[in-house]
């Protein structure tokens, strides 16, 4: 017996991810050079992680408020307001999670029923189906074009709302594909979330990583904000992915809801984690993001160049750390593609299906890694097209 009887009818919908199952060859396999994981290469800067020791010299190991300590949530309303333009959150709106991850998970089982649908993007981040499928609800694929920027407009937003429309999960700058939303981009849909009044979901985790424009937020715009989440955490702009910081700014009756189960559940991330993020999210950490820009940037123009160098064409992505590059000129399918390149060059990057339907024919390629990694890495994906190549 190995207890498969037991099994919920929602989770048997989840399949495996195949972002960990590649990650996980990876690791079985010898001299692997691994642009899978969107995880920054800079450890944690000194001055943020000597918080979190001094808190626990301190004796400040207790349990904090559910919903994050004050001024760590005081920290992240001028944190949104002196970098992003988003003003008027109050305490009331704000909630600390253990990653943003964890964000994503409290709103869906906050809002979403059985016969609800939520519109998540395709290609689009992991998490995403899964957390709408285990609550029962429909996730219905709006399909991204590489030829838009993978950007939402009003032609392929409007044919996925119905009468069973309650929310749409977006996440600009997005991961897998590094498209952004501006501005001008934004202003088209609004008006359409507004006028069916569909909950949206914003996870701006990459926000810091808008590399040629200014970054924009969907809550700098107000008329949305009564029916607005905005996700986010301090993984890749602090470098802190194994810390499991996240927090999430909403309407306070949806706060109330989401910390109702977060409180019966991880109770929220550790205490002296939390007196790190207060010195994370300060305007002294500002030069430590500007570092981590920059070297993203270099990074990301010198992987675009190369790629398309040897024959696969790569659209220079605006956000995030990622390319999603177009592998057609390979004549393989996208987990083809990445086992073979695997198997023969010892390079490992992610089939663009694990992202969605429409991510057949890419692959998701990190460059949250550095250059001594992405050189070679380059060089043996070029050997891999001599032979691979149609």
């Amino acid at each position: 017996m190995n207890g498969e009887e037991y099994l919920s009818d929602s989770v048997s919908k989840v399949a495996k991810s195949l972002l960990w199952e590649f990650f996980d060859l990876a690791r079985k396999t010898p001299n692997v050079i691994s642009l899978s994981v969107g995880e920054p290469d800079f450890e944690t800067p000194w001055h943020i992680s000597e918080e979190c020791i001094y808190a626990i010299k301190k004796g400040r190991t207790y349990y904090a408020p559910t919903r994050g300590l004050q001024q760590l949530r005081e920290g992240i309303l001028s944190y949104y307001a002196r970098r992003f333009g988003v003003r008027d959150y109050t305490l009331d709106n704000c909630l600390v999670t253990v990653g943003a991850s964890e964000s994503i998970d409290l709103i869906t089982r906050a809002v979403l029923n059985p016969g609800d649908e939520c519109i998540v993007i395709d290609p689009g981040y992991v998490a995403y189906e899964p957390a709408v499928l285990l609550t029962g609800a429909k996730p219905v694929y709006l399909q991204l074009k590489e030829s838009e920027g993978f950007k939402v407009t009003p032609e392929n937003l409007l044919p996925c709302i119905s009468e069973h429309t309650k929310m749409i999960i977006l996440n600009y700058p997005s991961n897998p594909t590094g498209g952004v939303m501006n501005h001008e981009d934004y202003e088209k849909i609004i008006p359409i979330l507004k006028e069916h009044h569909i909950l949206t979901v914003c996870d701006e985790i990459y926000l810091e990583l808008t590399y040629d424009q200014k970054p924009v937020s969907i809550g700098s715009f107000e008329e949305i904000r009564d029916q607005l989440v905005l996700v986010n955490g301090f993984s890749k702009a602090y470098s802190m992915t194994g810390w499991r910081l996240g927090y999430m700014l909403a309407p306070s009756a949806i706060i109330t809801a989401c910390n109702n189960i977060h409180q019966y559940s991880t109770m929220g991330p550790m205490t002296p984690a939390q007196f790190a993020a207060i010195e994370a999210i300060s305007n002294k950490s500002d030069k430590d993001i500007q570092k981590h820009f920059d070297s993203f940037k270099i990074r990301r123009n010198f992987l675009v160049a190369q790629l398309n160098k040897i024959g696969l064409h790569t659209s220079m992505p605006e956000g995030a750390f990622y390319v999603f590059a177009n592998i057609t000129p390979s004549g393989l399918k996208s987990y083809d593609f990445c086992a073979k390149l695997l198997e023969e060059q010892n390079v490992c990057v992610i089939p663009g299906t694990a992202f969605g339907p429409s991510g057949e024919g890419y692959v998701r390629i990190s460059y949250a890694y550095s250059l001594d990694q992405l050189k070679p890495a380059v060089e043996r994906i070029g050997e891999f097209m001599k032979v691979h190549h149609i």
